[in-house]
């Protein structure tokens, strides 16, 4: 089991000379480069990770996304604001950002519908954004801004 830990310690230590560190800059354009769908972690009462995809897009440096007050990440997000999240390029040769960072919820409607229909047009296109603002900026969804307290970003994983 020893040697084994060891050749993959020997070969995951290989891959990181290969890949690419990003800057705040390049992690910030890959977010922003395509729609890509996140995967939010947030923590369950009992301590169990919880992970939801999620349309997002950015204020400055906060990530913004929307969610229905009854879901399992609003409760979890309620109790514990930490979150982390991945948003990666699943064609060769690969790429990813992992967004650590606090949550904040709002419930602001004017705000909520403003970012609803900015993220429908990111993810939908802009003729189908205001029905997707309209239906997501409804009371009851909530906006939520993730403050990144760490990012961390490699491109070219596959070398």
């Amino acid at each position: 089991m020893r040697a084994e830990a060891g050749r993959f310690l020997a070969s995951s230590k290989q891959a990181d000379a290969q890949m690419q560190t990003m800057t705040a800059d390049e992690a910030r354009a890959f977010l922003l480069e395509r729609p890509r769908t996140a995967k939010l972690a947030t923590v369950r009462a009992d301590g169990r990770p919880h992970i939801a995809p999620i349309w997002f897009d950015l204020d400055g440096a906060q990530l913004v996304f929307t969610t229905w007050h009854t879901t399992v990440k609003a409760t979890n997000l309620r109790r514990d604001p930490r979150v982390s999240l991945c948003v990666d390029d699943e064609a060769p040769p690969f790429a990813f950002v992992i967004v650590e960072g606090t949550a904040t919820l709002s419930e602001d409607l004017a705000e909520l519908r403003m970012w609803a229909t900015r993220i429908a047009a990111r993810y939908m296109g802009q003729a189908q954004a205001a029905a997707f603002g309209a239906r997501n900026g409804v009371p009851g969804e909530l906006l939520v801004r993730v403050q990144p307290t760490r990012i961390i970003g490699q491109g070219d994983v596959a070398g």
